[in-house]
């Protein structure tokens, strides 16, 4: 009989499992709140690359970053620490704009990941490229033109061609959460407490606040505190093709509008 999910993390963690609760947001891994014996408290996720997750909540929380604390892996089960979260983003947006200055202060040596990740089916290619232009252009871009119409994929590989013309040839190479949107943000009494479910590489730092206008409104001046480089606002819709592309493949033909607003953007 398959040991259950109580058993395994009680064996990890060396203290009973009295309760495990499903959480809302898992639509890529299963996520429990486990209830232990002795009153504390963990956060477990199961899946296929949750050992990659673990590596990179490590490197976040090096880097200065709050993170949960990796408590034990094993397998499928990544155990991790349940962090205070009792409001919303938008009321921390200082300190957000704050925490990512300090996740980006971290830099690699290159652009990209020892390793590649994944979104459920989507692939997601983290290789090493020389340049950013085509960093951006063969793993976040054409990556995705055999599984688009054929006139959105030849949109797309004509801006591709154009991003030497578009991006800076070597922005340094930050440390990025990579899935940064306010469910991603734990935050309380105004602070971030946690940032969670990275899909991390070295890259753009503009990439991440891309991502955070997808489905949050951060203020002006959370963009004045980041302090982005000039032309940043330009560059914006070519960051954010990506995670639209992404759930344009994950949950279908509800982003195909966004996708094309992108590209109108920059076209």
């Amino acid at each position: 009989m398959q040991t259950s999910l109580a058993d395994r993390a009680a064996t990890l963690l060396g203290v009973r499992v009295s309760g495990a609760a499903a959480l809302s947001g898992g639509d890529l891994s299963a996520v429990h709140r486990l209830r232990l014996a002795d009153g504390g408290s963990a956060i477990a996720k199961q899946g296929p690359l949750v050992s990659e997750e673990a590596v990179m909540l490590e490197a976040i929380a090096a880097s200065g970053a709050p993170a949960p604390a990796v408590l034990a892996l094993a397998d499928d089960l990544l155990l991790i620490e349940e962090m205070p979260n009792d409001a919303h983003v938008a009321g921390s947006w200082d300190h957000l704009a704050e925490t990512l200055n300090t996740l980006h202060a971290s830099i690699g040596h290159g652009y990209g990941w020892p390793s590649d990740y994944a979104f459920g089916r989507v692939a997601i290619p983290n290789g090493a490229t020389q340049g950013w232009p085509t960093f951006w252009a063969e793993r976040r871009l054409r990556c995705h033109l055999p599984h688009l119409p054929a006139t959105l994929a030849r949109r797309l590989e004509r801006l591709a061609d154009r991003l030497p013309d578009l991006l800076p040839e070597h922005p340094a190479p930050a440390l990025l959460h990579g899935d940064l949107w306010g469910g991603n943000v734990l935050v309380s009494g105004g602070r971030v407490t946690a940032l969670i479910d990275p899909a991390s590489y070295h890259g753009h730092r503009e990439v991440d606040a891309a991502m955070l206008t997808l489905f949050d409104a951060p203020t002006p001046r959370f963009f004045d505190l980041l302090a982005l480089e000039t032309g940043w606002q330009a560059r914006q819709p070519i960051y954010r093709l990506w995670p639209l592309l992404v759930h344009l493949r994950l949950f279908g033909s509800s982003y195909a509008g966004a996708v094309e607003a992108a590209l109108t953007e920059v076209e």
